[in-house]
Order: structure tokens, then sequence, then C-alpha cells
């Protein structure tokens, strides 16, 4: 987490100012426990080549919110959550959302648990909403995702709450 914090901060430059590359700083902040090292190398890289995608995905949730005016520690908790829930397959959605929440809650506000929880919760609601329209076969029916759908109850539930869909998972399903 630190990594992104400060690649979000400092951009890319942030390796060569620090004389390591990502690997190097991986292993760092692991201090010296290889499994650790491997699995930051993995989501900081990832999350890194992803940023686009997942700010965009993050955007789509948090339509009344500027991702700029986020804690940037809330962004940089979400974005590595959001990499999870996308592309990580060894690592249970509401186990994800749960980490991020408890990281959110330990280094940002008192407000930032609740904050991620909620966008976290939509946004692992519309990935399982887009697996199963991709995995209904053609001319079933099937429902297209929340995310991509324009207007209707979904849209106006998520305008008051600033975005966020105020169904969130509640802590107790987290084990939060």
């Amino acid at each position: 987490m630190q990594i992104l914090f400060q690649v979000d901060l400092r951009g890319l430059d942030y390796f060569a100012e620090l004389g390591q590359t990502l690997d190097e700083a991986c292993v760092a902040e692991a201090a010296g426990e290889p499994d650790v090292a491997e699995f930051a190398r993995g989501l900081v890289a990832g999350t890194l080549e992803q940023r686009a995608g997942i700010d965009q995905r993050l955007q789509a949730v948090t339509r009344n919110w500027d991702l700029r005016r986020m804690a940037n520690v809330d962004r940089n908790v979400l974005r590595m959550a959001v990499y999870e829930l996308t592309y990580g397959r060894d690592v249970p959605p509401k186990v994800a959302i749960n980490e991020a929440i408890e990281l959110a809650k330990k280094y940002s506000t008192a407000n930032s648990g609740g904050f991620v929880n909620g966008i976290l919760d939509r946004v692992r609601l519309d990935l399982e909403q887009e697996r199963r329209a991709a995995a209904a076969p053609a001319g079933s029916g099937a429902v297209a995702p929340r995310a991509a759908a324009a207007g209707g109850a979904a849209d106006s539930d998520r305008a008051d709450s600033g975005g966020v869909d105020s169904g969130s998972v509640d802590s107790a399903d987290t084990g939060a």
C-alpha cells in the first residue's frame, strides 16, 4: 500500500528517486519475507498496470465523488482492492473487502472504513453481475451489468450517498 501511495503522489519516478526497482522496493517493504514480497509485487504491479481501468470502474460507482478529491490513502486502498476483486482469483471478495476496510480504518480517516466498504460492495455487485452476464448463453435475455446500464433505480439509490449504494456489505458479513 505504501508503494501505491508514493507512486500516486510522486509518479513512476518514485522508483528512480528511491534507487530501487519495483521488485526491490517490495522486498524492502516485506522485511525479508519472500512470500510476502512476491505477493506484494504482484499486487502492486497489477494495480499499477490496470490503474486506468480501475479508476474508470471506481469513477463509475462514485459518480458524485471525483477520485482526485478522495483521501490519497482511500484512493489507493480502493485501487488495490478493486484489482484484487477484478483480477485476483485466489482471494475471496469478502476477504479483499475486509482487508481494504481494515487498511482504511488504520491509515485514513474515521469515516474511511464505511466509505471504502460501500464503494467496494458496489464494485463487487457490479463484477458479479458482469460475470453472470458473460457466462449466460447468447440470446438468453441476461441483464446488462448495472455499471453499464443507463438510468434506473440503481443510479437514484446511489445519488443520495455520494455515488455509494446504501446496500453495502455489513461489517459483520466481512468479519470486521
